[in-house]
């Protein structure tokens, strides 16, 4: 119950205007992170449209942060993904034990991390179409290669 508390704790502080760090998996969701640039941003247009429901908002696509000091994005996705998630070459999946600290939902540009598609009610990237649009976009380089530095600098 104090995990839930904490958890209730940290998303108001998040909708308060603060960043705010946030495990992975359980009922909230976990990430995919992949290169950002081009390619990448190509990804998320396409998302937007795999996402946009009949007269809805043009950028419609589930939540997803950039972070340019890092080159890459953060897509957030269902909880238990990173279970299901096979082997990608352009995109890496992680759940439970990993935290990932969220930006304030007001900051929508850089230079911090920021929402690059906003966090919206219970909405997350469907991780079966994600993973065929990166496949199809290629956004590089390949996060496995340095998934170990950004481990160590992204704030997990």
């Amino acid at each position: 119950m104090s995990d839930l508390a904490g958890r209730i704790r940290n998303l108001m502080a998040l909708q308060q205007g603060q960043a705010t760090r946030i495990p992975l998996g359980g009922a909230l969701f976990d990430i995919v992170v992949t290169a950002n640039g081009i390619d990448a941003y190509t990804a998320v247009t396409r998302m937007d449209e795999v996402q946009r429901e009949r007269g809805g908002p043009i950028s419609a696509c589930g939540p997803v942060i950039e972070d340019r000091d890092q080159e890459c994005l953060f897509w957030l996705v269902p909880p238990g993904t990173s279970q299901t998630w096979g082997p990608h070459l352009y995109g890496v999946c992680l759940g439970s034990p990993h935290q990932i600290t969220l930006p304030a939902m007001a900051c929508t540009e850089p230079p911090e991390p920021y929402w690059l598609r906003p966090l919206r009610g219970d909405r997350l990237v469907p991780p079966g179409p994600l993973g065929d649009l990166l496949a199809q976009h290629r956004p590089g380089p390949v996060p496995h290669e340095s998934l170990p530095d950004l481990l160590s600098t992204v704030p997990f």
